[in-house]
């Protein structure tokens, strides 16, 4: 985050926001199992594997689910070139549509299929060097840099800009709270919210500057 200026930085928080959101759906839709966060999940597939072997088909499903998602979302931002986080976030868009499509047809393994591969294709959009620089479904790292800047500042180090992990969290818990209520009170709209979403921060990321 540190390394992005304000504009993008914005727009990481917003992208932290709409996963966020489409994670609370999904738990809340799945039983309790993660569209975007896969440590759950695999924490949930060995405890399934030690305890009650068939339970472990969904955490396991999901997680494939996902790698699938962040291996399309990489082969799209590398035949992108400059364009790669318009192209990105657009895949996200279309997994999102396929997912609230899903739903308004009754098909919850459609639905899941297009959430969970939305959220793995997401975590291309932030690169540096091939390797994900910022990643927007899942805070372990940024909760870790922000613990990391907080202390530097208390011993007066550079703080490293702490704040902006704190703001990148926020962004991620402030869209699970509101997807978690829009589930509860409109579940057969929230998903289409969420593709609405994408869509607007496809053609935000069309605005932002090109990158080499």
């Amino acid at each position: 985050m540190i390394h992005y200026d304000r504009q993008r930085r914005r727009f990481a928080i917003a992208l932290a926001a709409m996963a966020g959101f489409v994670d609370a759906v999904g738990f809340l839709s799945a039983d309790g199992y993660f569209v975007s966060f896969m440590s759950g999940n695999t924490t949930r597939l060995g405890v399934a594997l030690g305890t009650a072997p068939i339970m472990a088909f969904m955490p396991l499903v999901l997680i494939l689910g996902f790698v699938i998602g962040v291996t399309l979302g990489a082969l799209a931002s590398r035949h992108a070139g400059p364009l790669r986080k318009p192209a990105v976030v657009g895949l996200v868009t279309a997994l999102l549509l396929l997912a609230a499509s899903g739903r308004a047809l009754g098909s919850p393994a459609v639905m899941l299929t297009g959430m969970v591969m939305a959220m793995g294709a997401l975590n291309n959009t932030f690169q540096r060097g091939g390797e994900v620089a910022v990643g927007l479904t899942y805070m372990t790292g940024a909760l870790v840099k922000l613990g990391q800047g907080i202390a530097n500042a208390l011993s007066g180090q550079p703080n490293g800009a702490w704040q902006s992990w704190a703001t990148l969290w926020s962004g991620l818990l402030a869209g699970a709270v509101l997807g978690a209520s829009l589930q509860d009170r409109f579940p057969q709209g929230c998903l289409w919210i969420a593709a609405i979403w994408a869509a607007a921060m496809t053609a935000v990321a069309f605005r932002l500057p090109v990158e080499s």
